[in-house]
């Protein structure tokens, strides 16, 4: 047996597993990530991305997935490229969903988006702690005729 076959995971491998588990949960719906967030996200995660909230830390994190929820029922995130260094793991990723619910004022549309995101994750003692995210909410405006002009091309 090679030493890598019996070797633990390393942080970085089980930070990278703990992204995967958080966007599989998305699949799930509004309950499934719920529960997700309580197991594997601090209760005072600092999210260091501007939202529309006032709710902070694992609330503003579920809040913001039920507002997703709501407005795209078949919300998915497929993970396009995973990468992890230290206590750190960036993730680049695909947003897809049917606009089934309101959305930022907008009465639903029935129109199919999809939208890419980055995320940079803090982990310490194997829980979210710290969030950095770059989403591209101008493609979502225009798709959703939130905004004038074709979505960007990509």
């Amino acid at each position: 047996m090679s030493d890598s076959a019996t070797s633990a995971p390393t942080l970085e491998e089980r930070n990278k597993a703990t992204v995967r588990r958080l966007q599989g949960a998305l699949a799930g719906g509004e309950e499934s990530v719920g529960a997700a967030i309580d197991e594997l996200v601090s209760p005072d995660v600092k999210i260091r991305s501007p939202l529309p909230l006032d709710s902070t830390g694992a609330s503003a994190l579920k809040e913001v997935f039920g507002r997703l929820h709501a407005a795209f029922p078949d919300l998915h995130v497929e993970i396009e490229d995973l990468i992890a260094e230290g206590d750190k793991v960036v993730s680049r990723n695909t947003v897809t969903g049917t606009h089934r619910g309101a959305f930022m004022g907008l009465p639903p549309t029935g129109r199919s988006v999809s939208y890419n995101e980055i995320f940079v994750a803090r982990f310490a003692a194997g829980r979210l702690v710290e969030t950095w995210g770059v989403v591209d909410m101008a493609s979502l405006m225009r798709q959703l005729g939130l905004l004038p002009g074709p979505p960007p091309a990509g």
